[in-house]
């Protein structure tokens, strides 16, 4: 095996790893949130949302590794972390107005350590989202599926 087939193979393993550890991600990020029923108003459906089109997207990937389905999965990562953002702006600020409900008097570094200690909702809990879209764009990074013509390369084939 010459070195470069040697660092293809690695790469094209460690790409199957960090799209079974998405999956996995995604799996359980899904469960909790249906679980929590995460689905009180629009906000909330955001990242059901965007798990749902994650999974289209990685399914199209896995059928057809193409310039395509590789540019909507790194869109969709895109998202994920912005969700993931988002999210977290959301949460803090639900536990700001409950802090503050709670003891109108608290103001500063107290009122930002009482909100990130809060348990519901868990102020950096939507972070997930954006650990998932860096799994994602990590996976994506180099591709084989970018080569010209917007196919997989053939000595490709079979990777990633």
């Amino acid at each position: 095996m010459t070195p470069w087939t040697e660092a293809a193979s690695t790469l094209s393993a460690l790409r199957r790893v960090l799209l079974g550890i998405l999956l996995l991600g995604m799996a359980g990020t899904t469960a909790e949130l249906l679980l929590l029923k995460h689905d009180e108003d629009v906000t909330q459906l955001i990242p059901l949302i965007l798990l749902a089109a994650g999974y289209v997207t990685v399914a199209w990937n896995l059928r057809r590794r193409t310039r395509s389905s590789l540019a909507a999965l790194q869109v969709v990562m895109v998202c994920f972390i912005a969700s993931g953002l988002l999210g977290m702006m959301f949460h803090y600020q639900a536990n700001v107005e409950f802090q503050l409900e709670m003891d109108p008097q608290l103001a500063g570094g107290k009122l930002l350590w009482q909100t990130l200690q809060a348990k519901t909702p868990p102020a950096l809990a939507p972070g997930v989202m954006a650990q998932l879209g860096l799994l994602g764009l990590a996976y994506a990074f180099r591709h084989p599926a970018i080569a010209r013509g917007g196919n997989l390369l053939k000595e490709n084939a079979n990777e990633l």
